[in-house]
């Protein structure tokens, strides 16, 4: 997907992730379930120059219990793909193809799990958590579009099939250091 391309859906996500996902049509993640092409059900653009786009992002929501001196902080983090925002062009995909897009799905989910220990590690206030929070996820989003565009550069966009194995075999690492 062309960066520009993804970062318009990168920013519609970001609309969307205040809302946790409700009242979309979302699949969130897991290890044990993988994305087939039927999950992809986007209206493809006019002219749409990539084979695929996956739309994917990171929601949180928290509660805290305690009081002023020991407020306690319970985070919730998901990961979805919004099948209606992601869809396919059948004559140019392949397996490799979907492989690439269910690792930009999985570097979300590598992502949230950043997300979940930053917010488990900072030091919260009363007066500062809704704003320390937004702060962190901002900054989480950033690394995480940077991080995506960089896995589109550096596998040509699956193109490179020695990168993409690459690719394939560190998410699937960090994944699995991540829990």
């Amino acid at each position: 997907m062309g960066i520009i391309k993804y970062i318009l859906v990168f920013l519609i996500l970001g609309l969307f992730s205040f809302q946790s996902g409700q009242g979309y049509d979302t699949i969130t993640w897991k290890a044990s379930e993988r994305l087939t092409w039927h999950d992809f059900k986007g209206k493809i653009p006019n002219k749409a120059r990539a084979a695929a786009t996956t739309a994917s992002g990171i929601t949180y929501r928290f509660s805290t219990t305690g009081n002023r001196d020991h407020m306690k902080v319970d985070f919730k983090v998901d990961t979805y793909f919004y099948p209606n925002k992601s869809w396919y062009q059948p004559e140019l995909c392949d397996d490799v193809i979907l492989s690439h897009e269910q690792l930009h799905f999985d570097i979300s989910e590598l992502y949230a799990r950043k997300l979940k220990e930053r917010l488990n590690q900072a030091k919260f206030t009363r007066k500062n958590i809704k704003s320390k929070v937004k702060v962190i996820y901002r900054k989480i989003n950033e690394e995480l579009n940077d991080f995506q565009n960089k896995y589109d550069n550096e596998t040509n966009f699956s193109r490179d099939r020695e990168q993409q194995l690459i690719w394939n075999e560190n998410i699937a690492q960090q994944l699995l250091q991540a829990k």
